[in-house]
């Protein structure tokens, strides 16, 4: 049965990794229009003999963290584009919060050139690992307590695969 110490060593494990990887967000500057920063948490449910522990964010927060190779630049990396770029759409609201819209004569001018642009060095360069969630896990994973790591079998690679 979970004791109450590994339920709050568990919860402070969580919380940790949460406010690390939301400060690395900041600190990097990828934080543009806080989506992804308002959507990092975590979800800890205790059971009698078990219990399971999922972090949540946005979708793209996954390419964002562990990198996407593109058609000329690799990175060691699970993803990678292949043989679509990412749709320019996509960058628009980007484009906004960064404030590098374009303009006419003082008038915003229409985005979609810009966001092709875009679309077309992600695609061939791809992103950049940021590693802004995997660090702060590792970090804190460590200092979980022993008989939980022990106790539960943990290991940091299946643990963080399951958790992603």
């Amino acid at each position: 049965m979970l004791s109450q110490e590994t339920k709050k060593a568990l919860s402070i494990f969580a919380k940790n990794v949460v406010q690390e990887s939301k400060n690395n967000l900041r600190d990097q500057k990828k934080n543009a229009s806080y989506k992804l920063w308002k959507s990092i948490t975590y979800d800890l449910k205790v059971h009698k003999n078990s219990f399971s522990l999922d972090f949540l964010m946005e979708d793209y927060g996954h390419y964002q963290d562990k990198g996407v190779s593109g058609k000329l630049r690799k990175f060691d990396t699970p993803f990678s584009y292949k043989s679509d770029a990412p749709p320019p759409s996509a960058f628009d609201k980007w484009i906004v919060a960064k404030g590098i819209a374009p303009r006419n004569k003082g008038k915003f001018a229409s985005r979609k050139g810009l966001q092709r642009a875009i679309s077309r060095k992600i695609f061939k360069y791809g992103i950049k690992p940021s590693l802004f969630f995997t660090k702060p896990f590792e970090k804190h994973f460590k200092n979980i307590p022993d008989e939980v790591v022990e106790s539960y079998g943990l290991d940091i690679e299946t643990f963080l695969k399951f958790t992603l």
